[in-house]
């Protein structure tokens, strides 16, 4: 389990951001760019190395969801997601992570660990990032209202399964095969899809949450009969959602864009197979701000 983060630590650093005029000597980070949709807005942020991140904010009735990166790039090569189209940088530190929402200066209800980067494979600054701003001293943010997106690294659902915290969880799953999954989240091939999946309905039986599965469907790739019978087999009288996700368009050409009427079919042979399915309906398209859109582009590795 990581070490929580110290009560002075949290209380300093929080104390130094939520101010109307932080200090400059406080900032590790400054607005690049800010691109705005009707309900939807992409932040740039520009770190102290010159690296850049994406953050969204998308807007509710009363506040709003900030979708926050963790990591500059990203390595684990999903073929539907621009973040790591450029390969892994670095990791965030925890007030980088932190900054993100803090900066934005806007009611926030909701965080979802859902931007650039793979949140577990920054784990210890993800663990102390949520902390802080848990933390009666930091944001004192409820951590029923923070989600953790992930593709399942084993190890570190393990972990995250000892953590004494109350966030939700999220599993970016996309395939009931092993080969599948490898064609569509290539360098994740080292995990067993079916050990993901128990890691997370372990999480899910330990801290008694609901697990949402999220599974983008691809027309010809993962919408088989086999594909909703798989579904059905682990998740049927499980405590889990599964969300299907449409495409939202990247540079990669080759994937097609599922039908809405086909993804509805889906989703009826889902639930009459006895299994609680959402659509998620993307946000910030228009601006690249949605699901996967997320880019790299102020970040190219220099290739010697």
């Amino acid at each position: 389990m990581t070490e929580v983060i110290g009560e002075s630590e949290a209380k300093a650093l929080c104390t130094s951001l939520y101010k109307h005029s932080p200090k400059k000597e406080h900032l590790t980070m400054s607005i690049k760019n800010i691109y705005k949709d009707s309900d939807t807005e992409k932040y740039v942020y520009e770190l102290l190395d010159g690296k850049c991140i994406e953050t969204v904010f998308i807007k509710r009735r009363d506040g709003g969801t900030v979708c926050v990166s963790t990591q500059v790039g990203c390595s684990v090569g999903c073929i539907f997601c621009e973040s790591g189209r450029n390969g892994f940088v670095r990791n965030l530190t925890p007030s980088e992570i932190v900054q993100q929402v803090m900066l934005l200066r806007r009611k926030v209800n909701r965080i979802v660990f859902m931007g650039m980067g793979e949140p577990l494979f920054n784990y210890d600054n993800l663990i102390k990032a949520i902390h802080i701003l848990r933390d009666r001293n930091g944001l004192n943010f409820p951590t029923d209202g923070i989600t953790v997106s992930t593709v399942g690294p084993v190890n570190q659902l393990k972990k995250l399964r000892e953590e004494h915290l109350k966030i939700q969880l999220t599993i970016s799953l996309h395939a009931t095969t092993q080969a599948t999954r490898n064609h569509i989240i290539p360098n994740m091939h080292i995990y067993d899809i079916n050990d993901v999946v128990a890691g997370a309905l372990s999480y899910s039986e330990r801290h008694n949450r609901k697990i949402v599965f999220a599974y983008l469907l691809l027309p010809g790739i993962n919408d088989r009969p086999s594909d909703v019978k798989q579904l059905a087999r682990w998740f049927r009288e499980k405590n889990v959602m599964i969300n299907l996700l449409e495409y939202n368009p990247t540079s990669n050409l080759q994937i097609k864009m599922p039908k809405k009427q086909g993804m509805y079919i889906f989703k009826q042979q889902l639930e009459r197979a006895g299994l609680d399915v959402t659509m998620r309906i993307s946000h910030g398209r228009n601006i690249k701000a949605a699901c996967g859109q997320l880019a790299n582009k102020y970040n190219k590795i220099d290739k010697k």
